[in-house]
């Protein structure tokens, strides 16, 4: 299961009850942000979740509501007495930028590994997360991501049995470890069967509507699109400076054919987005208005309700 938490959901700047963006997700004791604006520590608190487990930290691009709440987050981080390593995945850049902003948080007790992206489609695997960054079309240069948790195939008893496999080598086998015994090399595809479906989720903000959104995104179980405009008036506003409005996001998940939809990343000026959300509906019914605090799990197929 993926525990999912939008925590920010404004752009620009914070409101009084809209922190900028961040969105955190948590699998198997690993915990993942990606962006990181100004009130994400707040939003971590009231959502009950701990900063500590945070291995994974990735940016879209480095404008400051997506980058400014880093420095008090480590800060936080090491007064948590955390000493593991902590990767960070961002474009061009990246240690440049985090660096400067390390002036107030020069000390930590733990290391940063920096993961450059330098493709337009660069793929990443960490603590079981399959991340995928993607490029997008913004004023800079900014990416969206794609995060999968992959399933591997069931384990067949009668196989390993038929192929006389050593019962000790079942659940190493069943992991996805390849094996040499004294029979050979033992391989996972020798027992396991087809691979299931798995978990998949796509974020981006700060973006027209692109074609690498849509293939990126296809079949996602949950899709959190920038929505920065939901008023009619605001079309040429979101062209002019490389934003999306409310129907442009639910048209890329109408083609995209994801389960759900998650708007996020408003404009100031819009303060009640869930007026406007119809205009989405009416293109992709799946569509709804994120707020601060909005939760989910995503479930693998055979374990939902």
């Amino acid at each position: 299961m993926l525990d999912v938490c939008l925590l920010g959901t404004g752009g620009m700047m914070p409101l009084p009850k809209r922190w900028l963006t961040s969105l955190m997700t948590r699998y198997n004791g690993s915990s993942l942000l990606i962006d990181c604006g100004e009130g994400t520590q707040v939003a971590i608190k009231q959502r009950g979740w701990s900063f500590k487990p945070i291995d994974v930290i990735c940016f879209t691009h480095y404008h400051g509501d997506h980058i400014s709440g880093l420095p008090g987050l480590l800060l936080t981080m090491g007064n948590a007495e955390r000493t593991e390593p902590l990767v960070l995945i961002g474009p061009k850049g990246l240690e440049r930028v985090v660096s400067a902003l390390r002036v107030i948080a020069p000390e930590l007790p733990f290391s940063i590994e920096y993961w450059e992206i330098t493709e337009t489609v660069q793929d990443f695997k960490i603590n079981g997360y399959e991340i995928t960054a993607f490029r997008v079309n913004h004023n800079v240069l900014c990416y969206g991501y794609t995060l999968q948790i992959k399933r591997q195939g069931r384990f067949s008893v009668e196989r390993a049995k038929e192929q006389q496999i050593p019962i000790q080598y079942w659940n190493r086998l069943q992991k996805g470890e390849t094996i040499e015994s004294a029979q050979g090399i033992l391989r996972p595809e020798m027992v396991l069967g087809p691979e299931r479906k798995g978990i998949k989720l796509t974020y981006t903000t700060d973006t027209r509507p692109t074609r690498s959104i849509e293939e990126n995104a296809k079949e996602a179980d949950l899709f959190i699109c920038e929505g920065m405009y939901g008023e009619p008036e605001k079309e040429v506003k979101a062209r002019e400076y490389k934003h999306m409005t409310f129907k442009e996001a639910a048209s890329l998940a109408k083609k995209a054919q994801v389960r759900e939809m998650w708007l996020t990343h408003y404009s100031p000026s819009l303060v009640r987005p869930e007026e406007y959300i119809s205009t989405a509906q009416d293109i992709f019914p799946g569509a709804c208005a994120g707020r601060d605090g909005k939760s989910t799990v995503l479930a693998f197929e055979d374990e939902e309700d």
